[in-house]
Order: structure tokens, then C-alpha cells, then sequence
């Protein structure tokens, strides 16, 4: 199969890392999403990375504690998780760069958006960890935030579902998965695919969202590689 995409943006959320632990880092779980991230890069596609947090923390819902502080410990997760992928990375033989928006250098580059680019012409893997390195915006947010600077084709979200549905599938059997959606409807109908920002920020840039299962983690060459998986968001 040839790749459709030139460069993605792939979103990795912390809890998918945890695998049956359902708290911090399972290695194998880690190997299995890589496989099919080293497949996109031997293919040729430019692949960078945001991770979220929830494996280990989770600014939102630390109850009373000062939601800043809150949101500082949340994207120091998201350094933790950056270099875990990282590391399964390199063990695969891939060349990675982490890159960090809250300033770490003995552990990661900080974020610079032309190095960011440099590294991926060279084939680098970049993983950008802390968020966009700032309170109130989640993962998602700095995910739409990164792919639109660093000229992405497309955000890949892969999450615990395999697409969007016009209610939660958990509760609600006969929820409709949609196969197209427009930004306009996720954002007047409230639907879950990211945070509204989020959202906002890929409509105004006519970023695309490709939202699919991890469930098999072969989806995501799949997706690279143009197949009917998930749900495609787009202004269209």
C-alpha cells in the first residue's frame, strides 16, 4: 500500500500507553503502537507525535488543588510519556527527537518549530511533549496546534473508539458512527471528537481529523495509507 500522506500528526492518549495496567507506561503496549509508526516512516511519511497524560495525571480532575499547578504536573506526564515512546522508538532503529514546550534540555530539545521541521525532512520521528505549555489548553489542543505549524496533512487521533458517534456508543447502542463529519456539526452538535478549541483551531486552518480505534494498532499504517477507517472530520 502507498502512504496518502506526506506528513502526519499522530495523537497518542496517555491512557492508550497504560494497556490492561490502566496506570503508567506498559512497554509492550508501547511496541505494539511503534510497529506500525516504523512502518509509515520506512514508507516515507514525515511522523510526529503529541501524547497526552491520563496515564498519570490529569489537570481537570485533581479536585481542589490550584488548576495551573494542576496543568504543569499534567504536561510533565506527557514529558514522561514522550520519552517512553521514544525510547521503543530508537529500539526499532528509528532516529527521534523529542521536542518539549516547558524548557527540560537535559532530558529533551526545547520546541522550536524550524528544527521541528529540519527533523523531519531528515526522517526523524518528533515527539512533542508539555502540551502546548500552557494551563487551560489540553493535548488535543497542542496536537492541532503543532500539526498546523508544522504543516501536517493530516491530525491521526487514535483513541479508544473507532470514530464519532452522534452519542456515546458505551451508553447508547444505537448510536450512528458517522464516516464524514463537517466541523461545523462537531462543534454545533457538542460532539466529543476534541475540545472545542481544538476543533476551532483545525476549522479556521482546514486541518483535517482522521479519528480511529488503537485497538489494532495496525490502523494507523492503514490510515496513513488512505483506507476507510474511522471518522474523517473536515470543513467539507
Amino acid at each position: 500500500m502507498e502512504p496518502k500522506y506526506k506528513r502526519i500528526l499522530l495523537k497518542l492518549s496517555g491512557e492508550s500507553l497504560a494497556g490492561e495496567k490502566k496506570h503508567g507506561i506498559d512497554f509492550d503496549t508501547v511496541m505494539k503502537f511503534c510497529e506500525p509508526i516504523k512502518k509509515c516512516v520506512d514508507a516515507g511519511v514525515q511522523v510526529a507525535i503529541v501524547v497526552g497524560g491520563g496515564n498519570f495525571w490529569r489537570g481537570r480532575t485533581s479536585g481542589e488543588m490550584d488548576r495551573t499547578r494542576a496543568d504543569h504536573m499534567g504536561m510533565l506526564a506527557t514529558a514522561i510519556n514522550a520519552l517512553g515512546v521514544c525510547d521503543v522508538l530508537e529500539q526499532l532503529g528509528l532516529d527521534v527527537r523529542v521536542q518539549t514546550a516547558i524548557s527540560m534540555r537535559q532530558v529533551a530539545e526545547p520546541y522550536i518549530r524550524n528544527k521541528a521541521l529540519s527533523h523531519l525532512n531528515k526522517g526523524r520521528v518528533v515527539i512533542f511533549g508539555c502540551g502546548t505549555g500552557n494551563p487551560f489548553f489540553s493535548t488535543d489542543t497542542a496536537a492541532a496546534l503543532r500539526a498546523v505549524e508544522i504543516e501536517a496533512d493530516v491530525i491521526m487521533k487514535a483513541t479508544m473508539v473507532d470514530g464519532v458517534y452522534d452519542s456515546d456508543p458505551k451508553t447508547n447502542p444505537n448510536a450512528k458512527k458517522f464516516d464524514v463529519i463537517s466541523y461545523h456539526d462537531i462543534l454545533n452538535k457538542d460532539l466529543a471528537v476534541m475540545d472545542s478549541t481544538a476543533s476551532a483551531l483545525c476549522k479556521d486552518n482546514n486541518l483535517p481529523i482522521l479519528v480511529f480505534s488503537i485497538d489494532n494498532p495496525d490502523n494507523i499504517y492503514k490510515a496513513v495509507c488512505g483506507e476507510t477507517i474511522g471518522t474523517l472530520v473536515t470543513n467539507k
